[in-house]
């Protein structure tokens, strides 16, 4: 039986893709700080005992999180798929010295957790000579929004990273999938100020995205309209970009 792990599995996309992949007759290793909150919710799913084990770590943590690779793999077996999920996304404003700081908290767990999260599982699968490493960005990282820019930048080089990292892995058999969702109905969006076009629920983003990483894609958009706007976006004249985003509101910061 075929084992993923997931980072951020408490809640949102996280919990979305571990329930996808459980029904789809995967065993489970789900990895999140608020543990007990994600053996609960575990229980409450009436998920059977011996095919999922939750591992508590903050990605923010390299110790902790490399340390939550090397534990699944002693106790779980080297997964088929690893998922990089766990992200936050807060507004920032330049002129804040605070903000500073929320800046570093982003890349934090957006960037150095996702490579810190790949890092103990690697080796092992250029070894085996198979595998998917599944890197979670984001249409925001196409361009820069106001406001977003410590999000956007981070998903930016989610994007980038995960591309690197798929030069390097493909001769050996490895696949670097990445997936960038559009707006999904999960906590982080819901305090957005701003229309979401093309709104998904989490469990039709999860279909959607095992599919595609089932498909080996190197980098899927979800939903598809969510690509056609994006790419639509990348194409404007800044001129023309700046003129449409005039007036837009701000994401929140921390504490608003």
């Amino acid at each position: 039986m075929k084992l993923v792990y997931i980072t951020g599995a408490s809640s949102g996309i996280g919990q979305a893709l571990a329930l996808q992949y459980y029904r789809a007759g995967w065993r489970l290793a789900l990895v999140a700080r608020r543990v007990d909150e994600l053996r609960a919710w575990a229980q409450a799913q009436d998920l059977a005992p011996e095919r999922w084990a939750v591992y508590g770590a903050d990605v923010r943590d390299v110790d902790a999180i490399t340390g939550a690779g090397r534990a699944c793999i002693a106790a779980q077996g080297l997964p088929d798929v690893v998922i990089a999920n766990a992200g936050i996304s807060i507004g920032m404003d330049t002129a804040e010295l605070a903000d500073i700081e929320v800046m570093r908290q982003i890349y934090e767990t957006n960037n150095i957790g996702l490579a810190a999260t790949f890092q103990p599982f690697v080796a092992a699968m250029l070894a085996r000579g198979s595998g998917a490493l599944v890197g979670i960005g984001s249409v925001a990282g196409i361009r820069g929004l106001p406001g977003h820019a410590a999000y956007c930048s981070s998903k930016a080089a989610v994007i980038s990273y995960c591309e690197s990292l798929r030069g390097e892995c493909r001769p050996f058999g490895v696949k670097v999938v990445t997936i960038s969702p559009g707006y999904i109905d999960t906590p982080l969006t819901r305090q957005n100020r701003y229309s979401m076009p093309f709104l998904m629920q989490p469990d039709d983003f999860a279909a959607r995205a095992f599919e595609a990483i089932a498909a080996g894609a190197s980098y899927r958009v979800i939903p598809w309209q969510m690509g056609v706007v994006a790419k639509l976006m990348r194409a404007l004249p800044n001129a023309l970009f700046d003129k449409l985003l005039a007036g837009r509101p701000r994401k929140h910061r921390q504490g608003h």
